[in-house]
């Protein structure tokens, strides 16, 4: 107990600074849209603020966090949770790759999770997230993926593309130019180099579909 409240102690002024800076970029983007400098839509949804608050709240859901202030959400998953920074970094990194390489030299990130730069929709979480990789085209919303996972290339170009709702389990591969589609759940260590529809469950290797979802 008393390790815990040295650590908290030791890491709130590193805490504040995330904060403030996380304060800062949301204030400056509702200055921007109430100029009116960002009125279409898919501009909005591609705003990694808007998508780290959908991430925010998706893992205030599923980790059972009681707490009404979104600050204090974060406050908590910044200070607790290190695969949550990776998920901050990432959005930050959006936004301002300087900001974002910065902050994660105060609040070190969870090693060996790596998010590359690709066009990922809200509510992504991830648990634990040890030794996983995450290089697709296009990922949808609502992503779970777990430890020891990768999505990423067959060659220089092919890599996935997930829909949403997708959950990958533990040691899964997903590989190559394939398209995952929406509410699927790849079990663990699983291989994917096909197609998957919409709607199933698939495991083994290579993957199979061993069961389909009810719609």
């Amino acid at each position: 107990m008393h390790i815990r409240r040295i650590f908290l102690y030791l890491n709130i002024p590193f805490l504040i600074i995330h904060i403030i800076t996380f304060k800062f970029l949301t204030l400056f983007f509702r200055l921007k849209n109430n100029n009116h400098k960002l009125v279409d839509k898919n501009e909005l949804y591609n705003n990694n603020l808007i998508l780290l608050y959908e991430d925010i709240n998706r893992w205030k859901k599923l980790m059972g966090l009681e707490m009404n202030s979104e600050l204090l959400v974060l406050s908590h998953l910044l200070l607790y949770n290190k695969a949550f920074r990776n998920v901050f970094y990432f959005r930050i990194r959006q936004i301002n790759k300087f900001i974002s390489f910065f902050l994660s030299k105060i609040l070190k990130p969870l090693p060996l999770l790596q998010i590359n730069d690709i066009n990922i929709g809200g509510g992504l979480f991830i648990q634990h997230g040890f030794a996983t990789i995450l290089a697709a085209k296009v990922v949808g919303n609502n992503l779970w993926i777990n430890q020891c996972v990768t999505v990423g290339y067959s060659n220089k170009t092919d890599c996935p593309i997930i829909g949403n709702n997708v959950t990958i389990l533990s040691g899964a591969k997903v590989i190559g130019n394939v398209r995952i589609g929406n509410n699927v759940t790849i079990g663990a260590n699983a291989v994917v180099v096909k197609d998957v529809p919409d709607n199933c469950i698939v495991a083994g290797v290579p993957a199979k579909i061993i069961k389909y979802k009810e719609e």
